[in-house]
């Protein structure tokens, strides 16, 4: 089975690779770090560039974790292609990050980590970057 861990290059995106490593290593499985984009701005700080995906391609070699990194330019918004990708590779568990925001801003731009948990076949680990 695999954990998959929706990776974004921010503080809550590093807190959820941690805790995807750490259940990784726990069941014994392999990691996907999965980073997704619509394609849809000019500017999207959630798409990885390639010296983060470099970086942590690097970090999980260093520590012996059985991976694969896939990012995914598409149409669809990162929660449905979580959702879809954690199906098709029948993930035994998602790791999401999760960030604060107001109810105003939950309310017009909506929640991908609400999405992922309400959406998910497999359970969801959310996690709080530290501070």
């Amino acid at each position: 089975m695999t954990v998959l861990v929706g990776y974004v290059p921010s503080p809550e995106g590093e807190a959820a690779l941690r805790a995807a490593i750490g259940e990784a290593r726990r069941r014994g499985e392999k990691l996907l770090v999965v980073n997704t984009t619509r394609g849809d701005a000019l500017v999207d700080s959630r798409f990885a560039q390639e010296p983060d995906l470099t970086r942590v391609r690097e970090d999980l070699a260093a520590l012996g974790i059985d991976f694969d990194v896939r990012q995914v330019l598409g149409a669809r918004d990162a929660a449905e292609e979580i959702i879809d990708l954690a199906e098709r590779v029948g993930a035994s568990l998602v790791v999401i990050g999760l960030r604060r925001r107001s109810a105003v801003g939950k309310l017009i731009m909506g929640s991908a980590a609400q999405h992922i948990l309400l959406g998910a076949d497999c359970p969801v680990l959310a996690v709080k970057a530290e501070g």
